[in-house]
């Protein structure tokens, strides 16, 4: 019989229609997003041991850890760098901080206009995101090139 594609598919569309609505009127209305959900990475620069693991486990290099020692021989932690344009979200740095110094927060909305602004710079009296903070090194192209800052 022809047509009988039609009428199903005007059934199930009839169905859905009367159902309560699951879209989300996104950038008005921010979703609600569960308890795990990874989105941004945060530091906490208190709590940092210096201890380095976060820039092993990462696969794509995309964390520094800048540290000097005390006179006791213990860590300090002085520049904390982080390329969010690389990065995969994987969450290994996260599961290999034994301080939970690194950590993902609800915030997904990580738009900018120039590459130079994924990077991150934490020190002891202040946090940017600008390029302009950071050494030229830590800002690389798809090759590993270092890029200029005003790219």
């Amino acid at each position: 019989m022809y047509g009988l594609g039609i009428v199903k598919g005007m059934g199930i569309t009839m169905k859905r229609f009367f159902k309560k609505k699951v879209t989300v009127q996104y950038p008005d209305v921010k979703p609600v997003l569960p308890e795990r959900s990874h989105g941004s990475l945060g530091f906490d620069f208190d709590k940092c041991i210096a201890c380095n693991m976060c820039a092993d486990a990462c696969p794509n290099g995309v964390i520094k850890v800048d540290f000097t020692k005390d006179e006791k021989g213990k860590r300090v932690l002085k520049d904390y760098n982080m390329n969010l344009g690389y990065c995969l979200f994987c969450g290994l740095c996260v599961k290999a901080c034994p301080k939970d110094a690194v950590y993902f927060k609800k915030d997904f909305h990580m738009v900018c206009y120039q590459k130079c602004d994924t990077a991150y710079h934490w020190d002891r009296h202040e946090i940017t995101n600008s390029a302009e903070d950071l050494p030229v090194d830590n800002i690389r192209d798809i090759e590993g090139k270092p890029i200029s800052q005003g790219v």
